[in-house]
């Protein structure tokens, strides 16, 4: 995690080192005034919002000092709840830690309670679904690494379930009793459905998705991106996946140089793992075999091995299209709000 924490007075660097204590294990920028730069502060480059700028993309954004500061800061620069850092305000002797951008997505809310209980401050909490005990979606969603399918829904689950329960379904195990705010139900005209698969119980849906799926892949030397596109839009449209719920793809060593396939993963924004054969080969499980495979590359199966190597069960056995192979596996997930 990586965080840029700015401070103004000589009382506000005193409580910056002490945020920054209590951000063990974090990357951090602490920036200063020219006026005020140290041994441990460096001067910011240029104006507080141009070197705002700079810094947008890390995880938090902390200004030790006035909100106004924090805000007139920021204001060029925000853009998205889903692409936002987390942004807090501290007041310069540490009693008060305020979330003003990102409280939930962002997780600034989830960050401003750790960083008051190791000051001993007050967090200053001022979203709607907080303030009222609520259910938040998007935190949830983000805590559980789970994609959110529509903000604009995401928005109005928000809103509408102040003043009633929302209806929550999923087709994964479920353990515990649901939050307030939601009822276990497969109808009604707004809903949240948490899935892997393109459903839609509700007029309107929100479709939370888990990164639980691993998609292994085998090709034919040479095989271009297209074709290998095309054989997973196959295995997904077939078994009504989403590939929002691929965490990550894999093969065989041999294919480490396979152009198409790096760039069919690349475009998915899927990370890849090679396995040798002999890591395949110790995969458990019971799949397809090929004795042409085993004869080429040294493994009976490629796509399911690779699919099932970090744990999961196969959902999607071996599916070839034009020179492809795919296979899909899950691992093992639920809902508990335990």
């Amino acid at each position: 995690m990586r965080a840029a924490l700015f401070a103004f007075t000589v009382k506000g660097k005193a409580t910056a080192l002490r945020i920054a204590a209590a951000l063990d294990g974090w990357e951090l920028s602490l920036r200063v005034p020219e006026k005020l730069k140290d041994v441990r502060f460096e001067a910011y480059a240029g104006t507080l919002p141009d070197y705002t700028g700079r810094v947008f993309e890390r995880d938090a954004l902390i200004y030790v000092g006035a909100a106004g500061i924090a805000v007139r800061a920021i204001a060029p620069h925000v853009a998205s709840k889903r692409s936002d850092p987390a942004v807090l305000c501290v007041d310069e002797k540490g009693q008060y830690i305020i979330p003003i951008l990102s409280g939930h997505i962002g997780g600034a809310n989830r960050l401003a309670r750790s960083l008051a209980a190791a000051l001993d401050a007050t967090p200053v909490i001022t979203t709607a679904t907080d303030v009222n005990g609520r259910f938040s979606v998007d935190t949830w969603a983000t805590e559980h690494n789970m994609v959110i399918t529509s903000m604009p829904l995401a928005k109005r689950v928000s809103a509408e379930i102040l003043t009633r329960d929302i209806p929550f379904w999923s087709d994964a195990e479920r353990s515990g009793k649901l939050v307030d705010g939601l009822i276990w139900s497969n109808a009604g005209s707004l809903g949240v459905c948490v899935s892997i698969r393109n459903l839609h119980p509700f007029e309107d849906t929100l479709l939370l998705i888990p990164k639980v799926l691993h998609v292994g892949l085998g090709c034919r030397r040479g095989t271009p991106a297209e074709a290998i596109d095309a054989a997973i839009e196959k295995v997904f449209n077939e078994n009504y996946l989403r590939k929002e719920a691929v965490a990550d793809a894999a093969s065989i060593d041999v294919k480490s140089d396979e152009v198409g396939l790096i760039t069919c993963c690349r475009n998915y924004g899927w990370p890849v793992t090679f396995y040798t054969a002999e890591q395949l080969n110790a995969v458990p499980g019971d799949f397809a075999k090929s004795e042409f495979v085993k004869n080429t590359v040294g493994v009976d199966n490629v796509c399911e091995r690779a699919a099932a190597a970090p744990g999961g069960r196969i959902i999607v056995r071996k599916t070839a299209l034009n020179g492809v192979t795919v296979a899909v596996a899950e691992e093992k997930w639920g809902i508990d709000f335990g």
